[in-house]
């Protein structure tokens, strides 16, 4: 063989020595190929982890609950809450003979206002120009008990001046007061009551009630 031939033979074959180690493998074909020289692959703790997506609230919201400290909470729910004692002011009286032998009168007031309001008690009833009030006869309910009067409604109480014992004198009108559990200013109600003869030991008045009947019996 010439030394020219010998020459080519050799280059050739350093030619594929060359392009064999350059190339990949077939391992890295078959992987598809390998990570680009310089280049550094992506790590778990780099991937971005989905952010969770706040759910739609679905039907009608609930009603938020008053806290012990909000307006409304604990608010009470009782309609007589907020009615006050009837004053003279509150109502109209009448006085009407029920019993000319013993002077027993039936009381009554009827609430003239727009608002309810209850009858405390007893009335304060006198007698015309005599000192001192009619005796207090019956016990009254107590205050949270007492008759309540919406608008136009009526309670009634018996007054009774006494028969003749020689010891009283007769009078032709009465004064009448309502108890308010205060010192509320009133202006006295009067009705006329021809020929009352008032006994200085046995007059009296019974409470408020609800009917004629228990006021002229108690």
């Amino acid at each position: 063989m010439s030394t020219v031939r010998r020459t080519a033979v050799a280059l050739a074959a350093l030619s594929a020595l060359a392009l064999t180690a350059c190339g990949p493998t077939g391992d890295d074909a078959a992987a598809g190929g390998g990570t680009p020289s310089g280049s550094t692959a992506p790590s778990a703790a780099s991937t971005p982890t989905p952010t969770a997506t706040t759910p739609v609230p679905t039907g009608k919201p609930a009603t938020p609950t008053p806290s012990a400290g909000s307006p409304g909470a604990g608010a009470s729910a009782d309609p007589d809450v907020d009615v006050f004692p009837c004053s003279t002011y509150d109502v109209t009286f009448t006085a009407s003979l029920a019993e000319p032998t013993t002077g027993s009168y039936l009381l009554k007031i009827t609430n003239k206002g727009t608002k309810a309001c209850r009858a405390l008690g007893h009335p304060v009833v006198t007698f015309g120009a005599l000192d001192g009030q009619a005796t207090e006869r019956g016990k009254a309910p107590a205050v949270e008990d007492a008759i309540r009067l919406d608008p136009g409604e009526w309670a009634y109480a018996g007054l009774m001046g006494g028969a003749a014992d020689g010891t009283g004198k007769t009078v032709d009108s009465i004064a009448m007061t309502l108890n308010t559990e205060s010192d509320l200013a009133q202006k006295p109600l009067k009705a006329a009551t021809p020929g009352l003869y008032v006994s200085a030991t046995t007059n009296s008045v019974t409470p408020w009630v609800d009917n004629a009947e228990d006021a002229l019996s108690l």
